[in-house]
This record gives C-alpha cells, sequence and structure tokens, in this order.
C-alpha cells in the first residue's frame, strides 16, 4: 500500500456533514468511499477533522492508502474528477510517508466564517450568513479575546464527548472585503460546534446584546452568558497545516 494526502474542496450544502454515518450515505466520506471503491480502491479516507452538516471546505485534507497498481496520481486525480458530482473537487494529490496521519498530524486548522448585512438572495444563501445590521467595529475588536490559550468548556455543543477542553487559538482577527466580513480563526484544534458559538457570541455583541466584558467572563468559565450557535452556511474550513 502507499499512502497518499488528498487536498479537495467540497460545498457542504450538498451532504449531511463530512464523517461516515450509519442512516445516510450523503456525506463527504461516504462520496468519497463509494468513488475510491469504483477505482478499485477500498481503503477507507480519513480526515483531518469533521465538519457538520452545510459546513464548506476550501482545502479539507483526507490521507489514503492506495493499493500497488495506482502508481499514476495524475491519472487518479483526472478518473476521481469523473466519478465525483461536482460538489466535490479534488484540488491535489500527493504522496507521503506511511506514517503520515491527516488528523492527529495536523498542527494547525484554520476556519474562516462569512457575513453579510442585509437580505439574504437565493446565489449567496447556502454560503454566506446574513444579518440585518453589523457592527463590523465591535467585531474586530472584540475577536482578538479569542487568541490564546483557554478552556473553551463554555464554547462547545452539549452532547460532546470530548473531555479536555483547553485549545489554543494563534490568529483571531476580522476584515471587511468587498462588503462581506470575513472572520478567521487558527488554532491547534476546535471542540465540536465552538466556532459557530463563538461567532454566535460575537454577533450578540454586535447587536449590542452583550459586551467585551462578558465575553471575557464566559472564556473564563465564570459564567455563560450566551449559547447562540450562528448558522452553519457561512462557516469553512480553509486550510490545514501540518
Amino acid at each position: 500500500m502507499n499512502r497518499v494526502k488528498l487536498t479537495l474542496s467540497y460545498n457542504g450544502a450538498a451532504f449531511m456533514g463530512f464523517q461516515s454515518q450509519t442512516t445516510t450515505d450523503n456525506t463527504v466520506v461516504g462520496t468519497l468511499h463509494a468513488a475510491f471503491k469504483r477505482l478499485g480502491i477500498d481503503s477507507l479516507p480519513v480526515g483531518s477533522g469533521r465538519t457538520d452538516r452545510g459546513v464548506h471546505a476550501t482545502r479539507q485534507v483526507i490521507h489514503l492508502d492506495l493499493p500497488p497498481y495506482w502508481q499514476d496520481l495524475r491519472k487518479l486525480r483526472e478518473m476521481l474528477a469523473l466519478q465525483l458530482p461536482s460538489s466535490i473537487r479534488i484540488r491535489r494529490i500527493e504522496p507521503v510517508a506511511d506514517d503520515f496521519h491527516a488528523r492527529y498530524g495536523a498542527r494547525v486548522r484554520s476556519y474562516r466564517y462569512v457575513l453579510k448585512a442585509g437580505e439574504s438572495n437565493p446565489f449567496e444563501a447556502d454560503f454566506v450568513t446574513f444579518v440585518p445590521r453589523l457592527d463590523e467595529k465591535a467585531i474586530i475588536d472584540a475577536i482578538s479575546l479569542f487568541e490564546g490559550e483557554h478552556d473553551f468548556e463554555l464554547f462547545k455543543k452539549s452532547g460532546s464527548d470530548t473531555t479536555h477542553y483547553v485549545r489554543t487559538i494563534f490568529r483571531a482577527y476580522a476584515y471587511s472585503h468587498r462588503g462581506y466580513l470575513i472572520l478567521r480563526f487558527d488554532a491547534n484544534g476546535f471542540l465540536r460546534s465552538q466556532i459557530r458559538l463563538m461567532v454566535g457570541f460575537l454577533l450578540r455583541i454586535s447587536e449590542g446584546k452583550a459586551t467585551k466584558e462578558q465575553l471575557q467572563d464566559q472564556l473564563s468559565c465564570r459564567y455563560r452568558h450566551c449559547s447562540d450557535l450562528a448558522p452553519h452556511n457561512g462557516l469553512y474550513l480553509s486550510r490545514v497545516n501540518y
């Protein structure tokens, strides 16, 4: 077997999530696995991390073990393009060491969240979170509080089986771009729905219904002031570094 690293993009609106599920085959991994099997590859793809239903990726990473007869990676990428739906694109396939692991080897995971003020429209509804008004200055000012090592127990979705809640966010910032407000988070890892809960708090601050002091209070695990979950459609896994 030869291990390869695949970098891919996908439209999360087309799937019920990234990871395989017992109740549906309509997941990113399920769709990939079916395409691989049609090309004689039985290995189950392993991703850098799960994304929820409706969450997108511009550079998700998976690893896969190829049988010996698949040596031509350029040909493999061309064949996969024919097998996969338009909602998934293989950006790159490259050989890696046998001990490379897409999940456990990841050092930095980067996500972006896209916001826009105003009414939703059918052409962007699956890819942008629309809100009536945005206080961009308030969000840009508050988002940096997430940087550093924190216990994010009050920024996780209930039902998570994780018992270790400390994560390090290396960078957290927001910037305007052509009418959109882009939020970026780079970290060594994230808890279940952590980013959507962080964005939910920032949106509450934007609305004038929460303060930076309350955000700091929740980051310090003193009190949960907000449990708003921002919509999934504005969230993108944008890069994984090893």
